[in-house]
């Protein structure tokens, strides 16, 4: 197995949470390296599902050691939530495996005000579709030198103090600039302090918690949030999450050097997708984007709202290999396509008078493109009951070759079903 990164290649919501599930059982560890509770990872186990905004979902395999990274912004009161409900459903959420890095910046409830107020100020046209969880707001108060991180939440003094220098500054926004309610040392420091004693005993330190799993000869894998094309360098900028999404930033946002990382696995949804705001190219508003939602049960497990739906897009997933470096490609939810005559997958954009093969570089240039597309026969068996890459039907795997041809990456596994078992392997 040797350590592997797992990411999403198109907008997040790829599926990666099933992924992740399957993976856990050859890896020992497993760490979160970026973003917050603005994600959700969706897994089936029998008749549970279970849906995870913070915690890997390997916590779902007994005796696996799941971390939570630096690079992570971590809401308490969502974290408390969440080992709470996992407690209730018999699973081992204890300290001795399930550790957060002290160097994790904290959410804080003015974060999340801000998050809110800001976007109702905005235009229906400069809306960018944010959680409102106070993600940007938080990774903003790191990049400035004033946030708050884990390890403060175990100094009250230290915090408290924090507090109070960062509603200055706060304050004056809500209030002054959003016509906003202005917030209290008082009530700020208390709500964090509600939670703070069930937060504090899962602090450690997470990169010598992966040296030594390595010193003993374990396996690590690295999770990320969101997708490639939400990244804040290289996504559908303004229209973007906060952190940094692509394979890279799985040895920043745990704190390892890169040569730890073997194996870099992209999860690839059989069609494209997308939540909130921002250009989208292969969108069908269309009979064909409402058989995809209907069908995927495209609705977000964050936030709820309906997913955008569309045809795969091989531009994106070229571009997401030039930045990842995917060594593999996880296909996900190929069953919901069973059913369609004809699919369709966009191998080119024209723009500006040309045609070209990779996303435009310009802020919001994705806005501005028309798909070049090529048609394939699609299929109407169920393909859920598929074990081996024999016994999909034929036309399903000339769509999965030409995936690999489009991308020149091995689709290794290949998913026809919600449920861990529904899955092929292709020689993993």
């Amino acid at each position: 197995m040797s350590n592997v990164v797992v990411m999403g290649a198109q907008w997040g919501d790829e599926g990666k949470g099933k992924i992740v599930d399957l993976l856990t059982r050859k890896c020992d560890v497993i760490v979160r390296f970026q973003g917050g509770n603005n994600a959700g990872h969706t897994v089936l186990v029998g008749d549970k599902q279970y849906i995870l905004h913070l915690i890997p979902s390997g916590i779902l395999h007994p005796g696996k050691k799941c971390l939570i990274g630096n690079g992570v912004v971590l809401d308490p009161a969502v974290f408390c939530r969440e080992v709470e409900t996992l407690r209730d459903k018999d699973v081992d959420v204890s300290p001795a495996r399930l550790m957060i890095s002290r160097k994790a910046h904290v959410i804080m409830p003015y974060h999340k005000a801000l998050d809110v107020a800001r976007e109702c100020h905005k235009t229906n046209e400069s809306k960018i579709g944010t959680t409102g969880r106070g993600i940007g707001p938080c990774y903003e108060d790191k990049m400035s030198r004033i946030g708050i991180r884990a390890a403060d939440l175990a100094m009250p003094e230290l915090l408290r103090a924090k507090i109070e220098a960062a509603l200055l500054e706060k304050n004056a926004l809500l209030a002054g600039l959003y016509g906003g309610e202005a917030m209290t040392v008082d009530a700020v420091f208390d709500e964090v302090m509600a939670v703070a004693p069930r937060v504090v005993p899962h602090l450690a330190d997470v990169t010598a918690e992966i040296e030594a799993a390595w010193a003993a000869g374990q396996h690590v894998m690295f999770e990320g949030a969101q997708g490639t094309h939400l990244d804040i360098d290289h996504g559908t900028y303004p229209f973007v999450t906060s952190s940094n999404t692509v394979s890279g930033n799985a040895a920043a946002g745990s704190g390892i050097a890169p040569t730890g990382l073997d194996r870099i696995v992209a999860i690839v949804k059989a069609y494209t997708t997308r939540v909130g705001a921002g250009p989208f190219p292969t969108e069908q508003m269309n009979e064909a984007g409402d058989y995809l939602q209907q069908k995927g049960h495209e609705f977000g497990a964050t936030t709820g709202r309906k997913r955008r739906c569309g045809w795969l897009d091989a531009v994106v997933l070229r571009e997401a290999v030039r930045l990842n470096g995917p060594t593999d490609i996880a296909l996900t939810k190929l069953d919901v396509l069973s059913g369609l005559k004809e699919l369709q997958i966009c191998t080119a954009y024209e723009y500006q008078g040309g045609t070209i093969t990779v996303a435009p570089q310009e802020q919001n240039g994705m806005a501005h493109v028309t798909p070049v597309y090529e048609t394939m026969p699609g299929w109407d068996d169920d393909i859920t009951g598929c074990t081996t890459w024999e016994s999909l039907p034929a036309p399903t795997r000339a769509y999965i070759a030409r995936i690999e041809e489009l991308t020149g990456v091995r689709v290794s596994l290949v998913s026809v079903g919600p449920e861990r078992d529904q899955t092929i392997s292709r020689g993993w």
